[in-house]
């Protein structure tokens, strides 16, 4: 048996902290022992209730998307909130996305924006990219398509496909910028590199 596993059974049994998120990674990763989300649930709840950040948001990602327990996405955002508060840039972008899109809080542009500026503020590229897009379509700010731009090149410079392509398309319409062809095949052209199928659609038929 592997003796990290001994070690952290003996330590988590004991009200170790660490090691009761150490084990929960174990059973949900299927490192040390088989697989099983069900005891990784137990070990990081326990971890979460004593105030663990990693277990807090890991928990609520497996409430998010119902794995070894039951989906639930007013649990995920308990979770969410509980690891924001201890300023989890993760934490802070997914409550972003729950208040966008209604998931387990009443749907609120403006709360997903204030969420998205947090993880921003870390230099969270996904959140960038979302606080484009708020930007772009209106939600939760007045739409304004140079702000969108600017927060799409922040995360588009990071690597984030999303916001490339997003860029791309900026640049093709000419909103918020100078339109620009050659600006957007570049843009698509890093999106597509990484895999970003609506990249690649654009940049046959630009």
């Amino acid at each position: 048996m592997n003796m990290n596993y001994v070690y952290y059974i003996r330590d988590a049994t004991q009200g170790d902290v660490e090691a009761q998120f150490n084990l929960g990674e174990c059973y949900r990763k299927g490192e040390c022992v088989e697989q099983n989300y069900s005891e990784a649930v137990r070990w990081l709840t326990s971890a979460a209730q004593q105030g663990h950040l990693l277990a807090q948001c890991t928990l609520a990602t497996l409430y998010y998307n119902g794995t070894g327990v039951e989906q639930n996405y007013k649990r995920a955002v308990k979770w969410y909130v509980k690891a924001a508060a201890q300023h989890s840039c993760e934490a802070q972008f997914q409550l972003g996305r729950c208040y966008y899109y209604g998931e387990g809080v009443e749907q609120d542009y403006a709360n997903a924006v204030a969420w998205y500026r947090l993880a921003v503020e870390q230099g969270d590229a996904r959140a960038q990219n979302n606080l484009g897009l708020c930007y772009s379509h209106g939600k939760g700010v007045q739409k304004n398509f140079t702000k969108a731009v600017n927060w799409y090149k922040h995360a588009a410079q990071q690597g984030n496909a999303k916001a490339q392509y997003n860029l791309g398309l900026c640049y093709e319409n000419g909103e918020g910028v100078k339109q620009s062809y050659a600006q957007a095949r570049n843009w698509y052209k890093k999106a597509a590199k990484q895999g970003y199928e609506q990249a690649k659609v654009r940049l046959s038929k630009i």
